[in-house]
């Protein structure tokens, strides 16, 4: 077992990556104040984790409650969450009840949200189960939902007791999903550490074929530096928002479609294509380093052709972002392997790359 630690004072925490963690009890005794857990989990984790879980916290002497949630993005929504504050409140759920959040990105993010929200704040913990939610969205304590006209524009910042990341359960995540969570990963690259890329270069086959060796060194170095960039910018106030690399278009793109038919990591592949295209054409990035980009997410065997849903609807959506200003979209953009840019880009060249990624 890795562990990878967020230092973020008295509500650091740490990561821990390894093959099946899930069962381990010791993992989750020291992050476990109270007498009682809610597991918050969906229909498709439960039948494969849920029973290992509640295994591993019986020896805890804890009253142990589950809710299972649909799975799917197009729960990740209010309806959904007054689920788990039903349940928490039947169960007369305290102020130190304990929520483990068992699942993916959205499972992840719902349960987190609830967690902050529930008596103003009870403490939780993320076993994330997918590549995605282990690399990107259970590190950093961002937690909301989607709303029609935009992703994640309700949520808190609101960090977990401990991320118990269990590589084992990679082995039951399906072919998309698995390339949605190499999506993050080469977000990461390519944003902070051109030597990672290149190791990822090398290595995609590997990480395809789910070799445990490769998974966990790119599960650790995704986590290194998304725990270093939290810990320098927790609420996103500057730097933290270049691990948004890609996603500005790949929102767009999921909202647009709807939310559910293109996976995260899909949209945030083909967001960076689109991301690394602006910044060819804005100056910013070598036509070379282009190419390498989409190579390799392609060899992640994701998508790198946007869907057609027309200029004025990308543009209308994407003024719908965390990121932009006064109305002006912000978008971040490639320098060279390793570095970024936050800037806004002027509309003909915007235009030029929505045209080109058709």
């Amino acid at each position: 077992m890795i562990t990878v630690n967020v230092d973020l004072g008295d509500r650091s925490y740490p990561i821990r990556i390894g093959a099946e963690l899930i069962g381990q009890t010791e993992l989750f005794a020291p992050h476990i104040a109270g007498s009682s857990v809610t597991i918050v989990t969906n229909e498709t984790v439960e039948p494969l984790y849920g029973e290992p879980l509640r295994a591993a916290l019986a020896p805890l002497g804890k009253h142990v409650s589950t809710v299972v949630l649909p799975d799917g993005e197009a729960y990740k929504n209010w309806e959904t969450l007054n689920t788990i504050f039903d349940a928490l409140l039947g169960a007369q759920a305290d102020r130190k009840t304990t929520l483990i959040a068992l699942g993916g990105g959205v499972i992840g993010d719902m349960t987190g949200f609830a967690a902050a929200c529930y008596m103003r704040g009870v403490p939780f913990i993320q076993v994330p189960t997918t590549l995605l939610s282990q690399v990107d969205s259970s590190v950093g304590g961002k937690t909301g939902i989607n709303h029609p006209l935009g992703k994640n524009m309700i949520g808190a910042f609101y960090q977990p007791q401990a991320v118990i990341a269990d590589i084992a359960a990679l082995r039951t995540l399906p072919e998309r999903e698995l390339a949605a969570g190499l999506a993050e990963i080469i977000k990461t690259a390519a944003i902070a550490d051109a030597a990672f890329f290149e190791w990822l270069e090398q290595n995609i086959e590997a990480l395809n074929r789910r070799e445990p060796a490769a998974l966990v060194h790119a599960v650790k170095r995704s986590c290194e530096v998304k725990a270093s960039v939290v810990a320098a910018d927790e609420r996103e106030g500057g730097l933290r928002a270049i691990l948004n690399f890609g996603h500005t278009f790949g929102h767009a793109i999921e909202a647009g479609l709807g939310y559910g038919e293109w996976l995260h990591g899909e949209a945030v592949g083909c967001g960076m294509v689109m991301a690394a295209d602006l910044s060819v054409r804005l100056g910013l990035l070598d036509e070379a380093v282009r190419r390498r980009l989409v190579a390799l997410i392609e060899a992640a065997r994701l998508p790198t052709r946007a869907p057609a849903l027309g200029d004025a609807r990308y543009i209308e959506l994407m003024k719908v972002d965390k990121k932009t200003e006064a109305g002006t979209i912000k978008f971040i953009l490639l320098k060279k392997l390793g570095e970024t840019l936050i800037t806004d880009a002027a509309e003909p060249a915007l235009r030029a790359t929505l045209a080109a990624s058709l």
